[in-house]
């Protein structure tokens, strides 16, 4: 699902990118990427995690997916030329991701699975394309922060299936994703890496 215009005003936002690069130091502090590893951000949006992903575990590749082109098109033109190679930004789907088995050594999600129609599918996926031993670094917004009765009126998610702590957890579990001690979570978010076993 795309985001509407209030959504995109926060992810377009300075705030945003100091948040992700606190969360993406969290992320290394939990669990380090040797450089030279492939790796995949879902949800990319304008690519200023992508960016950061790329500035803090230097992989030899990054690829950075959304489902909008018009995200994808600001990405591009953003996009710093000595990272051309490095760096693919392409539009597709989270819930049928356009890799092969065990093809990435990390996927990070800042956000994004609970914009999922079938969020199950997208974790599901997420463990598909996953070496063994591959990460997954995510943070994840529960419905208190997007459905309570004022956020409800300004953004626009899926309201079938939605998820809290427990069943999110219990879909990692589920796709062979153990979750690594030191995760931080609140009734309103989880903020972790899981391991594909």
């Amino acid at each position: 699902m795309k985001v509407n215009w209030a959504e995109r005003l926060w992810v377009n936002s300075p705030l945003r990118f100091l948040i992700q690069e606190r969360e993406t130091r969290f992320f290394k502090r939990l669990r380090n990427l040797e450089p030279g590893t492939r790796c995949l951000e879902i949800g990319c949006g304008h690519g200023a995690g992508a960016r950061i992903i790329l500035n803090t575990f230097e992989p030899a590749r990054l690829d950075g997916l959304d489902i909008d082109p018009f995200m994808i098109g600001l990405a591009l033109r953003r996009q710093r030329k000595r990272t051309t190679d490095r760096l693919n930004f392409l539009v597709g789907d989270a819930q049928n991701l356009p890799y092969v088995d065990g093809s990435m050594d990390a996927v990070f999600n800042f956000g994004i699975i609970h914009h999922l129609e079938n969020w199950r599918q997208g974790i599901s996926e997420i463990a598909r394309v996953l070496k063994s031993g591959g990460g997954f670094y995510f943070e994840e917004i529960y419905p208190p922060l997007y459905a309570n009765p004022i956020t409800r009126i300004l953004l626009e998610h899926p309201t079938e299936n939605r998820f809290h702590g427990p069943e999110y957890r219990t879909a990692l579990q589920r796709e062979g994703l153990r979750l690594l001690p030191g995760y931080k979570e609140s009734r309103f978010a989880i903020l972790g890496v899981a391991v594909k076993e």
